[in-house]
């Protein structure tokens, strides 16, 4: 039976390609999305841990010196370094900055900063420092500059006393070191691009001009490297048991730890990622499932021929599933070879865009990645010949022998089809909506709820496959009485729609599939883009801080520094920032109020502070979490003091607590409100809003050229989110890519499913040219019917796929922040216009060889 089975696949080449390209799409788009999700997660993961730099294992919490000396004599070790930013005044001439700095570190690995022209510091007294800022206090390699830094050592004047006794008092004091710049850093990885970038200084200097006692001391966290042939896990356990009091993370799952606290306890990256690849397997699943229905179909009467020459059931069912595990295999390998070539390609071609976010110039090829989708193409493709092979098995061996055409042209579903899809469709939504409003409410974990959102929307949707042979026929038919008038042709094509319902839903269902696909796709990508982009603004308030309480607690900014910041080009607003500790309950809280203007004229969402009145204090996220009254007395306190001592002329100020989505540690009142408060507090922070279209990182150059002598920290929340928004554009990029498979997708099925229809009915065809229908006409009606059909199947996945990306949308950023979700107008209509166009080619080409055939001998019996 074997070689019969070999024998009839050499004879039927032809439809054995049409299916087998169909497979190969389904397994290239899935090998493609398992790609993009390595993608998607190893940029993300790489963008939240740029600081980590190509550390194996991150240390946080408690860490010593010993601690840092028992895990570099751990086997499989092979260097540790600590992270420890500083933050320094570096002046040249009239000019200063204050300039973050990072000790240098023996291993390059451990180093997220790269020193391109010059050499890395390496005694004391040289520094590397960013380009921005040697540009800004115009020095380059080999020029001196001053470092700033605040001493504590004794004083040289000693003093003597009543006895004569001379004694030395600990002061802090103002000292100037010269120091040589060796080089200019780079910083690949956009990892300090908040700050303006980094620089780089020897550990020496670091302890000098900190006054720490060690690196441990000034350390955000412990780096280790593992020796080749020692897994990240591996080392982890390791390092753990050496490290009892520090909590010890793979650079993978702080990445994780990272981005759950972003997207509120839910990992975002593998959730979207698990999201495509299981959207992936699904309409890998149906297109596949769908295309061979149709080729199995088409060849019953051949198989029950067999049944006239002795095969019996069992053999034509084994024979049945032998081909489809051959043809799956083989079109698997294919269309997974060639999705790795595409995922390649679309690497390449986005590392040649400035999309400011490092790309992988190489794939990465994992186990699930091979076996998934060769599982997934040979499982379906023998899944979907079953019930085909059995509806074969059942015919007739005689009536095989009559000359008809097949499938049988009358055939509808029956009232058992009708019912399962109604449950499967009603039942599949009413989970999906539950999902989604779990999702908003944060009621359950998020990977359960895109497990339970993924089911529901297969299940709703295979509901509305399976019902299409009910529905899709009368669509059609409606949308073909609008076009009847037009003339005989198009008259033909309309009846032609509903002839046979079973072949118009699988051509229409072709294309559904695939349109519903883009349509979801689009619609959540442009509501993730619009929702993370409000998440952003929620978490990033303010696009620009300069903050002078480096100075100790007389900290105040200089007079007419806001005009000078005002008159940067790209600032559009500035506010005087005043602040003063309170004490709510056992938290201290720092609360800040404008000393002119309001809140609103500075925040990039002034919705978050709506709840903002003289009788209210708004808590911030961070903050408000920690608080558990919903009102307080509010007492602010002296700078420096323990709680006790009330600030000079302030009084008392019950207040209720408005928890808000605002973002930062700073909670906020009216101005009125704090000068009833601290009415002697100082300025000691300006708070800079950037006029749209500026450039972040060239604003927080200029803003710190703009400083006076007195220093002072600059941050840029929007440089940050800068970074954040290339990395979303980075995601959008390669779900674009996706969404080109897609269009392949759903293109290869409708062509592969009109031109079988067609060549189907060449009889039809041909009976039609015998009582006059014109080859113009033939193949006009030809083209009405596949654009009439396409035309409604795409409408229907349009409306499906909008739906589906809304849900989607809702359960995967549905904790991030509140969803705002989008109709991609633009990516709609697209999509419609290349569905017509779509159904017009693959009617037409097949339409002008049934017209050139003669109509004698296409009413010839095969």
């Amino acid at each position: 039976m074997l070689r019969l089975t070999l024998a009839q696949m050499r004879r039927s080449v032809g439809r054995l390609t049409a299916a087998a390209v169909a497979i190969a799409i389904g397994t290239a788009f899935l090998a493609t999305t398992l790609l993009a999700g390595n993608v998607i997660t190893r940029t993300g993961y790489d963008a939240v841990t740029a600081t980590y730099a190509d550390a194996d294992v991150v240390l946080t919490g408690e860490i010593t010196d010993a601690t840092l000396d028992d895990v570099r004599v751990l086997p499989g070790v092979d260097s540790v370094a600590v992270l420890a930013p500083t933050g320094i005044e570096i002046r040249k001439g009239g000019a200063s900055r204050w300039q973050m700095m990072l000790p240098t570190s023996d291993n390059p690995r451990l180093s997220s900063l790269e020193v391109l022209d010059g050499t890395e510091p390496s005694s004391a007294g040289e520094i590397a420092l960013p380009a921005t800022t040697a540009k800004a206090l115009d020095v380059g390699v080999g020029d001196t500059v001053q470092v700033r830094w605040m001493s504590d050592e004794p004083a040289d004047d000693a003093t003597a006393d009543a006895d004569g006794a001379v004694t030395t008092e600990e002061t802090w004091r103002t000292v100037d070191d010269a120091v040589v710049v060796t080089g200019i850093a780079t910083d690949p990885a956009d990892a300090w691009a908040a700050t303006g970038g980094a620089g780089l200084m020897t550990a020496q200097d670091a302890l000098r001009w900190t006054g720490a006692d060690s690196l441990a001391d000034l350390s955000t966290a412990g780096l280790v490297t593992a020796q080749p042939g020692t897994s990240a896990e591996t080392l982890r356990d390791a390092v753990a048991a050496a490290a009892p009091g520090a909590d010890v993370l793979t650079r993978d799952e702080a990445a994780a730890e990272a981005v759950a606290e972003f997207s509120a306890g839910g990992n975002l990256l593998v959730t979207v990622v698990l999201g495509f690849a299981a959207v992936a397997l699904l309409v890998a699943a149906l297109v596949i499932a769908n295309t061979f229905q149709v080729l199995v179909a088409q060849r019953t009467r051949t198989l029950a021929l067999l049944r006239c020459v002795g095969a019996g059931k069992g053999q034509l069912r084994r024979s049945v599933l032998t081909e489809a595990g051959i043809l799956g295999l083989i079109a698997s390998v294919v269309g997974l070879a060639a999705g790795m070539a595409l995922a390649q390609a679309a690497l390449l071609v986005l590392g040649r865009l400035d999309l400011g976010v490092p790309l992988p110039s190489t794939i990465q090829v994992t186990v699930p990645v091979v076996l998934l989708p060769l599982l997934v193409g040979i499982l379906v493709t023998v899944l979907a010949s079953l019930v085909p092979a059995r509806e074969a098995t059942r015919v007739s061996p005689m009536a095989a022998l009559r000359p008809v055409d097949a499938p049988v042209v009358s055939r509808r579903g029956g009232k058992v089809r009708l019912a399962a899809a109604l449950v499967l469709m009603v039942g599949g939504v009413a989970m999906l909506l539950l999902s989604a409003v779990l999702a908003r409410s944060g009621g359950a974990d998020p990977m359960l709820l895109l497990g339970a959102g993924v089911l529901a929307g297969a299940l709703s949707f295979v509901g509305v496959l399976l019902g299409a042979v009910f529905w899709v026929p009368k669509v059609v038919s409606l949308a073909g009485r609008a076009l009847s008038g037009t003339g005989t042709s198009a008259r033909l094509a309309a009846a032609n729609t509903v002839r046979n319902p079973s072949r118009t839903a699988a051509t229409s269902t072709a294309l559904l599939i695939g349109v519903t696909l883009v349509a979801m796709m689009s619609t959540g990508a442009a509501s993730a883009r619009v929702s993370l982009a409000q998440e952003l603004d929620e978490r990033y308030p303010v696009d620009l801080m300069v903050d002078a309480s480096v100075q100790g607690d007389d900290a105040a900014l200089a007079e007419g520094l806001a005009t000078e910041v005002a008159d940067v080009s790209g600032v559009r607003t500035v506010l005087e920032m005043r602040v003063a500790s309170v004490l709510i309950g056992d938290e201290w809280v720092t609360v800040a109020a404008p000393a002119a203007g309001a809140t609103t004229d500075v925040l990039r969402d002034p919705r978050v502070v709506s709840g903002l009145a003289d009788d209210t204090l708004v808590l911030p996220k961070r903050v408000g979490q920690q608080i558990t009254v919903d009102s307080a007395t509010l007492t602010a306190y002296a700078e420096g003091g323990d709680g006790s001592t009330p600030a000079p002329g302030g009084s008392a100020a019950t207040l209720e607590m408005v928890r808000s989505d605002l973002g930062g540690g700073f909670a906020l009142v009216t101005p009125s409100t704090f000068e009833a408060l601290a009415p002697q507090a100082q300025v000691v922070m300006l708070w800079v809003g950037l006029a749209p279209g500026a450039d972040e990182a060239e604003v927080l150059q200029d803003v710190r050229a703009a400083l006076p002598d007195t220093p002072a920290e600059v941050s840029s929340a929007a440089a940050q989110r800068a970074g954040n928004e290339r990395l979303i554009d980075t995601f959008l990029a390669i779900v674009v890519g996706l969404l080109a498979v897609a269009v392949v997708i759903a293109l290869i099925g409708v062509a592969n499913t009109l031109s079988l229809s067609v060549l189907e009915r060449r009889r039809e065809s041909a009976t039609l040219r015998a009582i006059g229908l014109s080859r113009r006409q033939l193949r006009w009606m030809l083209a009405v019917e596949g654009m009439l059909i396409a035309g409604v199947g795409a409408l229907l996945g349009a409306v499906l796929g909008l739906l589906y990306g809304w849900a989607g949308a809702a359960i995967v950023f549905g904790e991030v922040s509140g969803v705002v979700l989008v109709v991609p107008w633009t990516d709609l209509l697209l999509v419609l216009l290349v569905a017509l166009v779509a159904g017009l080619l693959a009617s037409v080409l097949p339409g002008r060889a049934a017209a050139r055939t003669s109509p004698v001998a296409a009413l010839a019996v095969d």
